[in-house]
């Protein structure tokens, strides 16, 4: 099983456009959104969602108010501010958005009032469309550890591709270098890095290079809006060249790509041509 990931040093590169339009052309395999941060290729990849799941990650403090005795305890040791103050007189609370479950309090409430809960941070799913199951996520407002539900998209999406006899798994990865991207590159055979020709998109280019090398993966680049900017294309390419990554080709700006998005549809199925001709010789060199 081949897995392949799509990557970009920040937001707002195409990576998640060139990710559904590889997944027209790759037809088979299984696709996964691990962009759990902001998860929209759902988007772009139409279909019904068969399997829906609760994600929990990390704890909840509670307070039981027949136990507490309101001694105040749990407030003076609470470093975060979760506790607030009894309400109606029936003992302290916890306030979940503040909270961290570091267990503080259940460890030194003399009522042992205080118990730890899953924390529910997000949901999972599995949707079925046209182009192969797509496993995507969704983390909750102020959720945390996206890097576990990005493993744990992971985890599925390889079960599924031993399930269905699948050899190769396309990912749109999340952006830039934190703890959600680290997770997604464990085990990966290959990766591509989309970037634009702008400052901020060659700066945070290299920021990826880095990472990648540091953990030894195969990479590639291309440039989107390729066209807005000659110099910062050539640098780009300089980079790839003397980084030692394979530098696969050039998406020209198109207004219509953006119409396309709004539609729900990728540039391949609009018909832009420049731009699939572009994406199809992108794919058709990363599979060399």
């Amino acid at each position: 099983m081949k897995e392949w990931t799509v990557l970009s040093g920040k937001g707002g590169c195409g990576k998640t456009t060139l990710t559904a339009s590889f997944a027209r052309l790759m037809k088979g395999g299984v696709l996964a959104d691990c962009d759990v941060d902001a998860a929209d290729m759902s988007l772009l990849m139409k279909g019904e969602d068969r399997k829906q799941e609760d994600f929990y990650s990390g704890f909840t403090a509670v307070i039981d108010s027949a136990l507490c005795s309101s001694c105040g305890r749990c407030d003076e040791l609470c470093r975060f501010q979760a506790v607030l103050p009894p309400e109606d007189g029936k003992g302290f609370r916890i306030d979940p958005l503040r909270c961290e479950g570091c267990g503080v309090c259940r460890d030194n409430c003399p009522a042992e009032a205080v118990t730890l809960k899953d924390r529910l941070t997000g949901q999972w799913f599995i949707r079925e469309t046209t182009d192969g199951p797509l496993v995507h996520a969704r983390l909750g407002a102020g959720g945390e550890n996206s890097g576990r539900l990005v493993t744990h998209v992971r985890d599925r999406a390889r079960e599924l591709a031993k399930e269905r006899g699948e050899e190769k798994i396309l990912t749109d990865g999340p952006p830039g270098i934190g703890c959600p991207v680290i997770a997604s590159l464990n085990g990966v055979d290959q990766v591509l890095v989309v970037t634009e020709p702008t400052p901020s998109g060659i700066h945070d280019l290299e920021r990826v290079i880095r990472l990648l090398k540091h953990f030894g993966i195969p990479a590639s680049v291309c440039v989107n809006k390729a066209d807005l900017s000659g110099k910062g294309r050539d640098e780009i390419r300089e980079l790839a060249d003397r980084k030692g990554l394979r530098y696969l080709g050039e998406i020209p700006w198109d207004k219509r790509v953006t119409d396309a998005l709004r539609a729900g549809i990728t540039p391949l199925e609009a018909g832009i041509g420049p731009v699939s001709e572009a994406i199809q010789k992108i794919w058709e060199k990363w599979n060399e």
